[in-house]
């Protein structure tokens, strides 16, 4: 199955594209997480995205492609769900043509929906370790008892004014996305309210429906 996990900051979808991975087999493709691993492991396209960071310089799209691209092809272009990407219309142009240039279209792309006051409040509730980068949310994934609160802290991005600018951010270059994918019949909306299990549990039957 190839997958697109698809929403608004806050709206779980690692965690969810996480689950099918676990639960599945469906391989998470995390852009964020290639590119931090990319540079950590120094690969060519490593060194290049590195070089545009550390001049302050966004990474550019056509890079995120191939690093999007080369996960796909890793993966024999099956069994994938993707997160992060693409995000603009250029971005879906790209993957559209690079998947069908390899005869392995898309199946579906699951919307997660999440009203912004419950991103708001997620997103604001999230907390970083300084040192080793492992994620926490202190109603659902609190930091465990023998780790120093000190070292617990919140990132600069989920503050709520900060959240609220992405959000801004995401309605005017992502959400667009949603009517480009519905226009071909892959869109498939989830309500991503609720407990993890809970929308899992609404993932797992929008899937489902897919087959039949």
């Amino acid at each position: 199955m190839r997958l697109i996990i698809f929403g608004p900051p806050g709206a779980g979808k690692g965690t969810q594209a996480g689950l099918l991975e676990t639960r599945h087999g469906i391989t998470q493709i995390s852009t964020g997480d290639i590119l931090r691993d990319a540079m950590a492991q120094e690969t060519d396209l490593g060194k290049k995205a590195k070089s545009y960071i550390d001049a302050g310089e966004l990474v550019p799209d056509a890079l995120v492609r191939d690093l999007a691209e080369q996960a796909i092809a890793d993966e024999g272009h099956d069994d994938f769900v993707l997160d992060g990407y693409p995000r603009t219309d250029q971005q879906a142009e790209w993957l559209t043509a690079f998947l069908e240039s390899n005869d392995t279209p898309l199946d579906a792309v699951l919307s997660m929906e999440v009203p912004d006051d419950v991103l708001v409040r997620r997103l604001s509730r999230r907390r970083v370790h300084e040192e080793t980068g492992e994620t926490y949310h202190l109603d659902h994934d609190p930091p465990p008892d023998d780790v120093d609160a000190d070292l617990i802290v919140q990132r600069s991005d989920d503050e709520p004014e900060t959240i609220q600018n992405r959000l801004d951010v995401y309605r005017e270059e992502t959400e667009p996305l949603a009517a480009y994918y519905e226009e071909r019949g892959l869109l498939v909306s989830v309500d991503g309210t609720g407990e993890i299990e809970e929308v899992f549990g609404r993932v797992e039957a929008a899937l489902g429906a897919l087959d039949r």
